[in-house]
């Protein structure tokens, strides 16, 4: 007879050996991360296990999945109309296509964008806006703070709904919790703002709301009237950015867009407003969509997201390094590539376009700069050059390439933004606007230092040693 204790351990082996077998047959996962949960769960069993259920699988329900697709297909067909869109040609086709199957909704022409030059003339232009609308307002945001900026943006909702404008408010659950339960969020609720928390796992128990606890919604949109739309990597809050105030300034990008594509940005913001309220928008987006203008430029706005087939911002990603042909310069807080991301920038320099990317110095993440200094040998032995910005935290999401191409957005380089989060990006083809935000980028190098090949690729053998095994465990995450 076997006794308790013979028995818990061989519940608990085979739990172990269970989680092991589904790790390895888990399908669409790369190599990468099925070696190291793998090394994990045999290193550390328990640990391992538990991790893994946390944390192993981007779990969400079907009936979560189920919804979300149902919305999006009913709010599709408003994206554009047949005379607002164009067929990608040329070198930066396989771009705008790549945009078009993650997003299912084509190019739109008629495009106009200003760039903010800093982030408080960000909020400024921002709240600007709000002022002057008429109709609706949508934004959401990852982190929204009650700081400065965060009070004169809801104090500028609180205006435009007392005097008769719908405000469709959302916030992600944990980025922004503290502005969720402070007295800012119950204003703008009497002032008669509709008010969303997005991603709520009451008590972090995710499966009672059908998805995993750490699923974000990281997205920064901002739509006017349905026909101007912000987009970038900036929250809603100060450079100081008070919950991290010791890697402050903060420096982000912001764009403001006028044209078809804001009714792109205003779908990708309502899948995610219907999703958790309920309400239907599809008679906010019947209305005719913003006309283009006729020195306007190509853009689509995309969202992405656990429910994108697996790949979805790497081959994003991807598609526009592919159409480099001279010059691409890049900016991203965090880096933990995956294989086909780092592939691509190494053939990318290899085969003669100068490829420049800026990484913060002092990075928030501890763990996820490390993984990126991991990959500096690669970079560098592949001609890239790495610069690291001194001048706070570049939290700037951009790709410019050839100053014709452009990307910005909320989506980083690292396996979240690839995988997990909920994000949205906007590509355009532009040589004004394009060589605008290079220029942004070449200020941004004036307080950057290069990182030679040889500092690069010589690290001490305990860093090299720590840093490349980070690299392995962020495949993990």
């Amino acid at each position: 007879m076997i006794d308790l204790k013979t028995a818990t351990w061989l519940i608990v082996a085979s739990l172990h050996l269970a989680i092991i077998i589904r790790a390895i047959l888990l399908d669409g996962r790369d190599s990468n991360a099925r070696a190291a949960w793998l090394l994990l769960l045999i290193a550390l069993p328990v640990i391992g296990v538990i991790l893994y259920l946390l944390f192993g699988e981007p779990w969400i329900s079907n009936g979560f999945k189920a919804r979300e697709r149902r919305i999006l297909e009913e709010l599709r067909p408003f994206a554009s109309r047949p005379d607002q869109h164009m067929e990608p040609a040329g070198l930066i086709a396989n771009a705008f296509r790549t945009f078009e199957a993650a997003s299912r909704w084509p190019v739109s022409i008629g495009n106009l964008g200003r760039i903010a030059p800093d982030s408080n003339t960000a909020i400024a232009m921002l709240v600007a806006d709000i002022d002057a609308a008429q109709h609706s307002v949508h934004l959401s945001f990852y982190i929204w703070l009650s700081d400065n900026n965060g009070t004169k943006v809801i104090e500028a909702v609180c205006r435009a709904a007392r005097r008769g404008v719908t405000c469709r408010i959302a916030a992600d659950a944990i980025g922004s919790r503290a502005l969720i339960r402070s007295v800012h969020w119950i204003a703008m609720c009497e002032a008669g703002a509709r008010l969303c928390s997005l991603l709520k796992a009451p008590l972090g128990l995710g499966f009672l709301v059908g998805h995993r606890t750490d699923l974000r919604n990281h997205r920064k949109i901002a739509v006017i009237d349905g026909r101007i739309a912000y987009g970038g990597s900036q929250n809603c809050a100060d450079p100081a950015f008070l919950v991290k105030h010791r890697f402050a300034p903060w420096i982000d990008i912001l764009i403001r867009f006028e044209g078809p594509v804001a009714r792109q940005a205003d779908i990708i913001f309502a899948s995610a407003w219907t999703h958790e309220t309920g309400e239907d928008l599809r008679f906010v987006m019947a209305v005719d969509p913003p006309r283009p203008s006729d020195d306007g430029f190509a853009a689509i706005a995309a969202g992405t997201g656990p429910l994108s087939p697996r790949g979805t911002m790497t081959d994003m990603f991807v598609s526009i390094i592919a159409a480099a042909q001279t010059s691409m310069t890049i900016t991203t807080p965090y880096f933990a590539p995956d294989p086909p991301l780092i592939g691509a920038l190494v053939a990318a320099a290899r085969r003669g376009v100068e490829v420049q990317i800026i990484f913060p110095r002092r990075n928030d993440s501890r763990i996820v700069g490390a993984i990126s200094r991991a990959y500096y040998p690669i970079l560098a032995r592949a001609g890239v050059r790495i610069f690291e910005y001194g001048g706070g935290l570049l939290h700037a999401k951009t790709i410019v390439v050839d100053d014709l191409l452009a990307l910005i957005g909320s989506s980083n380089m690292d396996r979240r933004s690839l995988d997990l989060n909920f994000e949205n990006n906007i590509l355009f083809e532009s040589q004004l606007l394009a060589a605008q935000l290079h220029d942004l980028q070449r200020r941004w190098l004036r307080d950057a230092v290069e990182i030679d090949r040889r500092e690069a690729t010589s690290r001490p053998i305990p860093r090299r040693l720590f840093d490349n095994l980070l690299s392995i465990i962020g495949a993990v995450f």
